[in-house]
C-alpha cells in the first residue's frame, strides 16, 4: 500500500507541476508572436510565485492540509490549475488578462506542492527524508517538464501550454487514488496560532532560515537558465541552434536535480539531513559562480557546469522541508510546511522578477553571481542548527 501510493502521489505530483514554468519555457516563441516588455516577460513567471504565496499563506492560516483530506485539496487545486492556465489559449500574450491567469494558477498550486509534502510524510519517519525527497523530485521533474514538451513542441506554443493543462488535470484524478499513512496528523479544530511554531521554534527557525537561502538562488535559476543559456550559447551559435540548445539544457539540468534529491534523501537518513543541505548549497553556489566567470565560454563548458548547478541545487530542499516535519507536532505540519513554501516563494517573487532587468542592466555573468548570496546564508543556517545535536 505504501510503495503504491508514494508511486501514484509522485506521478500526480509530476503532472500537476508541470504547469509552473509552462509559460517560461516558450516565451522566446511568445516573443515572436507579441512584443513583450522585460517587466511583462518576467510577470508571467513571477504571477505563478505571487499566485502561490497568496494561496499557501490562505491554507497555511485556515489549516486546510491538516484538517481536510489533503487527497481531495490536492485533486480539486491540480485540475483547478490546469483550467485557469489554458486561459492562456484565449488571451493576449503577455497581457494582463495572462498575468491574472498566471497568478490564480499559482494560488491554486499552493495546494499542491506543500500538501503532497503532507501525504508523504505521512508514510514514514525514519525515512522521512527519503519520503520528502522523492516528493520534491516529483515537483522537480514536473517543473523540467514545460521544456521538454516546448522542446518536443517545436515553435507552436499554445500546443505546450494545452498539452501542461491537460497533463495537470491528470494529475488531480491520479492522486484520488491514493491512501493515508499511519503518521499522518489530524488536526481537530481550526487553529491559526499553529504558525507561531515557527518562531517559537529555533529548529523549524534555523531551517526556515535554510530554507530562505537556498529559494534565493533556485527560482531565479529555474526560471531564466533557458534565457541565460541561449544568450551564452548564442555567442558561439546561431539563434535557430541555441534557443533548442538551451530549452534541452533547462530540462536536463532541472531534471537532474529531481534525480538527486531522491537520492540524496536517502544520504540524508543516514549522516544527517543539516549535513546534506550544507554540502548541496556548497556545490551549487559555487556552480553558480562559475557560471558567472566562463559566461559565453565554450558551449560543453557552459553545459556541464549548468548541469552540475542543476544537480546540487535541489537535494537540500527536500531536507529543509523534512526538518520542518521533524521539529514540528504532527497535527500542524502540513501548516507549518505550506506557511515555509509561502514564505520561500515571496522571495522568489524578487528573484524571479528582477532577474532580467538585473540582467540587462549588469549582464548575466554579475547576476548569476549574484546567486552565490543564498547559499552562504542558508550553510550559515544549517551550521548552526547541526551544532544543536
Amino acid at each position: 500500500m505504501k510503495f503504491r501510493s508514494l508511486a501514484l502521489l509522485v506521478l500526480a505530483e509530476v503532472a500537476a507541476m508541470s504547469l509552473w514554468f509552462s509559460s517560461a519555457a516558450v516565451l522566446p516563441d511568445m516573443l515572436r508572436e507579441a512584443a513583450l516588455t522585460p517587466f511583462r516577460q518576467a510577470a508571467l513567471s513571477s504571477g505563478v510565485q505571487a499566485g502561490f504565496v497568496i494561496g499557501a499563506l490562505g491554507s497555511a492560516v485556515l489549516g486546510l492540509a491538516d484538517r481536510f483530506d489533503p487527497r481531495r485539496v490536492f485533486a480539486v487545486s491540480a485540475v483547478g490549475a490546469g483550467l485557469v492556465n489554458a486561459i492562456l489559449l484565449v488571451t493576449t500574450p503577455g497581457g494582463a488578462w495572462a498575468i491574472a491567469a498566471r497568478v490564480v494558477t499559482g494560488a491554486l498550486l499552493a495546494g499542491v506542492y506543500p500538501v503532497g509534502m503532507k501525504i508523504a510524510v505521512g508514510w514514514g519517519v525514519k525515512d522521512r527524508g527519503v519520503l520528502v525527497g522523492l516528493l520534491v523530485g516529483a515537483v522537480t521533474l514536473g517543473s523540467a517538464a514545460p521544456h521538454l514538451i516546448a522542446f518536443v513542441g517545436g515553435a507552436d506554443w499554445r500546443l505546450s501550454i494545452a498539452a501542461a493543462s491537460l497533463i495537470a488535470g491528470s494529475g488531480g484524478v491520479i492522486v484520488l487514488a491514493t491512501g493515508l499513512g499511519p503518521y499522518h496528523g489530524i488536526a481537530a479544530r481550526f487553529d491559526p496560532r499553529a504558525i507561531t511554531t515557527a518562531w517559537t521554534n529555533r529548529r523549524v527557525r534555523l531551517a526556515y532560515a535554510g530554507y530562505l537561502g537556498h529559494m534565493w538562488e533556485l527560482y531565479a535559476m529555474w526560471a531564466w537558465i533557458a534565457a541565460a543559456t541561449a544568450v551564452s550559447y548564442g555567442m558561439h551559435l546561431p539563434a535557430t541552434q541555441a534557443e533548442p540548445l538551451a530549452k534541452l539544457t533547462a530540462f536536463i539540468s532541472i531534471a537532474a536535480g529531481g534525480i538527486a534529491c531522491a537520492l540524496a534523501g536517502i544520504a540524508a537518513d543516514r549522516i544527517g539531513k543539516a549535513q546534506i543541505t550544507i554540502i548541496a548549497m556548497a556545490v551549487s553556489g559555487t556552480c553558480a559562480v562559475l557560471a558567472a566567470l566562463t559566461f559565453g565560454g565554450p558551449v560543453w563548458l557552459t553545459f556541464v557546469i549548468v548541469l552540475v548547478w542543476g544537480t546540487a541545487i535541489l537535494p537540500d530542499s527536500a531536507q529543509f522541508s523534512a526538518m520542518v516535519a521533524d521539529y514540528s507536532p504532527p497535527e500542524q505540519v502540513g501548516s507549518l510546511l505550506t506557511f515555509q513554501t509561502a514564505l520561500g516563494f515571496a522571495l522568489t517573487i524578487v528573484t524571479v522578477q528582477f532577474t532580467p532587468l538585473v540582467a540587462a542592466t549588469l549582464g548575466w555573468p554579475v547576476l548569476l553571481a549574484g546567486l552565490a548570496i543564498g547559499p552562504v546564508f542558508g550553510i550559515a543556517a544549517m551550521r548552526r542548527l547541526r551544532s544543536m545535536g
